[in-house]
């Protein structure tokens, strides 16, 4: 099917131009020979001419054209196309020269001339002698090339000069055919280039017709750029780097659609389950309320101790719930606009520190201490509030589940752009199976005794989304000497800030 449709777009371009050459070549060499033919009858007209001519003026002037006469048999009689010249003089009506057969007449009018092969003039039917000469001759226009009658200025002599048709007057008439051979053989000549050109015109154009095809029909088309090195390749190149580039660029599109609609998905699966887990989490610690103070409404008689504890016990189930909304404002806070968050130059010393001592003067952290190496001078920039809180979720987290005697916070690397920190314990850690899900909103490794604890389930993905809204990287892994290590970047203060 390619290569019929090639031959066909090859036809489509040879068929035309070469019916344009050769049209211009017949033209051409029909013109050519028909002004050639015109320029050797004319030439033949004029010699023929100047005889009668000669003749006529040697008379007028008084002199014998015998001789003239004489040198033009002579002279005429050796060239081929002239040997059937003939030429009559006659002076008051009596033929007195003649070169060749006497050309007879009357003393009526005078036949025309004849211009040319094939012209028909229109002559008497009969030009003959008057009787005194007792000839008598029949012309035909077809029968002779020329005749001319010229007179003299007296009227008195007369001279006839005809030519008669023969091979010879017929072949000095037609031109020479060499030219024509030429432009046969030119003709010939440009064909065969325009054939080569048009089939190769026409590989061009059949491989952007079939690249065109498939582009249009096969999703997964990877074209060729093999085409020639000239215009027509150039132009078919730069449509196929076009047509690659858009492809790349819808390529590019549909993948950025899809990981934008996943994003969506996943944001819309996201706040399903928050919504799911908060109705879950907000079912306990209100059901626990309700119970303690129905319990209280229906009892007036309880006593004053028992009383007390269940007012304390509702109480500290409604700061639970206080801490969960906080919790689930802050991560939706981080999660809508992390990207909008305030940051400015901090030292990160001085925020540890301050830390450190708030952890000794409370009494927070219970009997497990805390510790910290982080070199002065360093400053990183972020959210003052957010990162006091992440580091107050990590050292909580460890105080509730580690079960460990301390925690510290230490500077273990950097490269152009952050610092990298690790938190960790010295706790029992936790099983590598829940090691993937610890950022996971409201996972809990012991969901009894994580709720025992106190916990809202959100403290770590709030640490999470906290590291990612300032730029940086959180990981956890379990240590070989137990507990658990958080590693995570933030990032420097650039030098332009330093110097502002």
């Amino acid at each position: 099917m390619g290569s019929r449709k090639r031959i066909s777009y090859q036809w489509q371009l040879f068929v035309p131009l070469v019916i344009a050459l050769w049209a211009v070549i017949i033209g051409m060499s029909f013109w050519h020979y028909s002004s050639a033919r015109r320029d050797r009858i004319d030439m033949l007209h004029t010699q023929l001419d100047l005889i009668n001519q000669r003749i006529v003026m040697a008379y007028d002037n008084n002199y014998d054209p015998g001789a003239f006469i004489d040198f033009v048999w002579q002279y005429y009689r050796d060239k081929r196309e002239y040997d059937l010249v003939r030429v009559s003089v006659y002076k008051d009506g009596k033929l007195i020269r003649s070169c060749g057969e006497p050309i007879l007449i009357d003393n009526t009018e005078t036949p025309p001339i004849s211009d040319g092969i094939g012209h028909k003039s229109d002559l008497p039917e009969a030009v003959s002698h008057d009787t005194d000469i007792g000839l008598s001759e029949q012309l035909n226009p077809m029968d002779y090339f020329y005749f001319q009658t010229t007179d003299s200025s007296d009227g008195r002599m007369k001279v006839l000069t005809l030519l008669p048709f023969d091979r010879d007057i017929i072949a000095a008439s037609t031109p020479d055919k060499s030219i024509v051979y030429i432009m046969v053989f030119l003709g010939l000549a440009m064909t065969i280039l325009a054939y080569y050109s048009t089939r190769y015109f026409g590989k061009n154009i059949s491989m952007l017709k079939r690249f065109a095809e498939r582009a249009s029909n096969e999703s997964d088309f990877v074209p060729s750029t093999n085409y020639p090195h000239d215009e027509l390749g150039d132009i078919s190149r730069e449509i196929v780097n076009i047509y690659n580039q858009r492809t790349k660029a819808i390529t590019r599109m549909k993948k950025e659609h899809e990981v934008a609609l996943h994003a969506i998905e996943e944001k819309a699966r996201s706040k399903r389950l928050l919504t799911n887990n908060i109705n879950h989490e907000l079912r306990t610690p209100i059901g626990v309320i309700k119970g303690y103070l129905d319990t209280i409404v229906e009892n007036p008689d309880m006593n004053e101790e028992s009383r007390k504890r269940f007012i304390a016990k509702a109480l500290e189930h409604v700061n639970r719930l206080v801490n969960l909304i906080a919790d689930v404002s802050a991560i939706t806070r981080l999660e809508e606009g992390g990207d909008l968050i305030n940051t400015e130059p901090i030292n990160f010393h001085d925020l540890v520190y301050t830390l450190a001592n708030d952890f000794e003067a409370s009494g927070s952290l219970g009997s497990m201490s805390f510790d910290f190496d982080i070199p002065l001078g360093i400053e990183v920039m972020g959210n003052y509030n957010l990162l006091t809180g992440a580091i107050i979720n990590l050292a909580k987290n460890a105080v509730s589940y580690s079960k460990g005697t301390i925690c510290e916070l230490c500077l273990t690397g950097e490269d152009e752009k952050f610092y990298t920190f690790e938190f960790r314990d010295d706790g029992v850690g936790v099983g590598e199976e829940h090691i993937p899900h610890l950022f996971e909103r409201f996972y809990r490794v012991d969901s009894g005794r994580s709720r025992k604890a106190g916990g809202t389930g959100l403290g770590l993905p709030i640490l999470h989304n906290t590291i990612i809204a300032h730029g940086g990287k959180i990981s956890v892994a379990n240590r070989q000497t137990g507990g658990l290590v958080f590693t995570f970047t933030l990032p420097k203060v650039k030098s332009a800030e330093k110097q502002a």
